[in-house]
């Protein structure tokens, strides 16, 4: 499979594109794709359009309408669409947590290094968890990153933890032996 080389500007649009489409389901307008990633509407629309020949994008006509990111666009992002939920371990003040099945891993507020989240989208009952608890994520499928991070709150409707990350871990390549 050749990755897409996209500019961090159609890079973040598609990025936002697949949030907003993954809260919804539904097809998602530019002017709200515009909103998030503060451009104007048709900054938006030219870059949809270089996004589409590239089909990473596809266009809903109508008044529904707005544009839906494509299986590539997933794949163009490296984002683990974890259909199957993959077995994401998760520990739980220490503890594993099995059956605990992480859906999705979403960082947020990384322009603001300072106050770094992430929201962790559960197969499962949130409701064990409380504020303060510690859960470590991961390590993930394809990446293998491991989250350390203190429960901030949940975000029932999502079925969602908030984490303060304390402590983020990629593998660090093992020197051959």
């Amino acid at each position: 499979m050749s990755s897409i080389e996209l500019t961090p500007s159609q890079r973040a649009i598609l990025q936002e594109l697949v949030n907003l489409y993954r809260e919804s389901e539904r097809a998602v307008k530019g002017e709200d794709i515009a909103k998030e990633v503060d451009r104007n509407p048709g900054t938006i629309r030219n870059q949809m359009q270089s996004l589409k020949a590239l089909q990473l994008v596809e266009g809903v006509p109508g008044p529904k309408g707005g544009y839906k990111p494509t299986a590539n666009a997933y794949d163009a992002l490296q984002i683990e669409k974890m259909d199957q939920a993959a077995d994401v371990p998760l520990h739980h003040n220490g503890e594993a947590l099995p059956g605990a099945n992480v859906e999705q891993i979403d960082l947020t507020s990384v322009h603001h290094p300072e106050e770094c989240r992430a929201k962790i989208k559960l197969r499962g009952s949130i409701s064990r968890f409380s504020e303060l608890d510690t859960v470590t994520v991961g390590p993930t499928p394809l990446s293998k990153l491991q989250i350390i991070g203190t429960v901030e709150g949940k975000d029932d409707t999502n079925n969602a933890l908030i984490l303060t990350i304390d402590d983020m871990r990629a593998p660090t390549e093992e020197p051959a032996h």
